[in-house]
């Protein structure tokens, strides 16, 4: 109905596509981006908190870890969604200077299932949680300005 009286009344000249309609219907307050961010990241933190202890549970300790451990990190980077947008966030994840950062992160939570679920190999599970890890790090640091420099010449200072 608005829609209708903003072209009657000559306010609404120019066409949009159906795209910019649904993003200006979607768009969240600032507010709501905020709560949507700490529930999505506190909900990651639980999952891998909840991860960790499980891996202390018979038999199947290792893959509830595994599961929970990567769902957590997921819904962490997840949570950033709500912060800058899911387009802003994709085209920030594939930006040249952290493009292999993304691919190891993703691989990493690939394998870790898979090591979990269809190869049933709790040493792969492990290792791969650990790459995770370790990957989702080095993805972390690349959106501070001169972090992973830093952490280079720190590395390299120490092995020197």
């Amino acid at each position: 109905m608005d829609k209708l009286k903003k072209v009657l009344s000559g306010q609404d000249t120019e066409d949009r596509g159906g795209l910019a309609e649904v993003v200006e219907a979607s768009s969240l307050s600032w507010g709501t981006r905020i709560k949507g961010f700490i529930a999505c990241f506190a909900t990651g933190i639980v999952c891998s908190l909840l991860g960790t202890l499980l891996l202390w549970v018979p038999r199947k300790g290792l893959y509830l870890f595994a599961v929970f451990y990567t769902f957590g990190n997921i819904a962490s980077i997840g949570s950033t969604v709500f912060l800058m947008g899911p387009m802003k966030q994709l085209k920030r994840m594939f930006e040249p200077t952290r493009l292999i950062a993304t691919i190891m992160v993703l691989l990493c939570f690939a394998l870790t299932l898979c090591s979990a679920f269809w190869w049933h190999n709790k040493g792969l599970a492990l290792i791969f949680c650990i790459l995770q890890s370790l990957a989702l790090t080095w993805y972390s640091l690349s959106f501070i300005p001169y972090a992973r420099d830093a952490v280079k010449k720190c590395f390299a200072a120490c092995l020197a």
